[in-house]
């Protein structure tokens, strides 16, 4: 339910309650997709819609949220993106508002994401677009989105999974080819391991791969709470063994050195066992007599 409220697919979750304890999940880990998958997908979108699939995947940012991103959004001076809104469904309209939490966020661009983006604002021209401001008798807000159809109008989520996200996925083998329905329209087999959510985790997986803290991984995906992303998580962790080491390793290297003049036995015998060797002469002060 919990991921069912983070993909934006119902608006709360019926089974959460304060005075609930939740049980221990016991369903099966999140597993993230590949780099040739994901790779695979963004090349099987149309050029015009494939910098959504880019910059979901180099990211993490929600279904909404790739749509209500505008220019004004991107600071490039700064190599930041500002989650500052998503479109949001009320009924039958549509609204801007504040992304999930209602918090806005700042996430890293890479210079990748970057190039993308100059790109495609340079080949799309993006013109203000409005709509109305968490209400749909909200005051009017007017943004340059980046993302449109070809009728510059917003894209509409359930849209773009029919037309755009299920065809690439079919064609980079990950679903069966579409089937027909009754009147003739293209019917998909799809699954929530299918579904756009999936470049989210994929984003997960790779920044904590690469050293990003639980913490700063809850920040750039919009998590309330950091418990819930390490729950999530927890298991694209990488091992810490080795970096534990140089860690330790990299830290203490001048006290490790003072070994490397001799082993232990030869330091050893160069002084009396009985002799002090501390600044104090190694002798406790609340025990006379007695000498390290």
């Amino acid at each position: 339910m919990e991921l069912a409220v983070d993909d934006e697919a119902i608006k709360r979750n019926p089974a959460k309650a304060r005075g609930v304890k939740v049980p221990a999940e016991k369903a099966g880990r999140v597993v993230a997709w590949s780099d040739e998958t994901v790779f695979r997908i963004v090349e099987c979108h149309p050029p015009l819609y494939r910098p959504i699939a880019s910059v979901g995947a180099a990211c993490g940012l929600r279904q909404g949220e790739l749509f209500g991103l505008a220019e004004e959004d991107i600071d490039f001076d700064a190599m930041v993106i500002h989650v500052r809104r998503q479109v949001k469904k009320l009924g039958r309209a549509f609204v801007f508002a504040l992304p999930k939490n209602d918090a806005e966020r700042t996430v890293p661009m890479s210079e990748g994401t970057a190039r993308t983006l100059r790109e495609h604002i340079e080949a799309t021209k993006p013109r203000p677009y409005t709509l109305p401001w968490e209400r749909l008798d909200g005051k009017p807000l007017a943004v340059k989105l980046l993302f449109r159809w070809t009728d510059d109008k917003h894209i509409l989520a359930r849209t773009y999974d029919d037309l755009v996200w299920k065809a690439a996925l079919a064609q980079a083998g990950m679903i069966p080819m579409p089937g027909k329905d009754a009147r003739g329209r293209r019917q998909y087999t799809t699954s929530r391991d299918t579904g756009m959510h999936a470049l989210r985790h994929y984003y997960a997986s790779i920044t904590l791969a690469d050293g990003v803290n639980i913490k700063e991984l809850a920040e750039y995906l919009g998590h309330g709470d950091p418990g819930f992303t390490l729950r999530l998580y927890t298991h694209m962790l990488p091992s810490s063994h080795e970096r534990a080491r140089k860690a330790v390793d990299a830290r203490l290297a001048r006290l490790f050195s003072t070994f490397s003049h001799g082993t232990v036995t030869e330091q050893a015998a160069d002084r009396s066992p009985t002799a002090p060797w501390e600044p104090d002469g190694g002798t406790y002060t609340d025990e006379p007599g007695i000498g390290l």
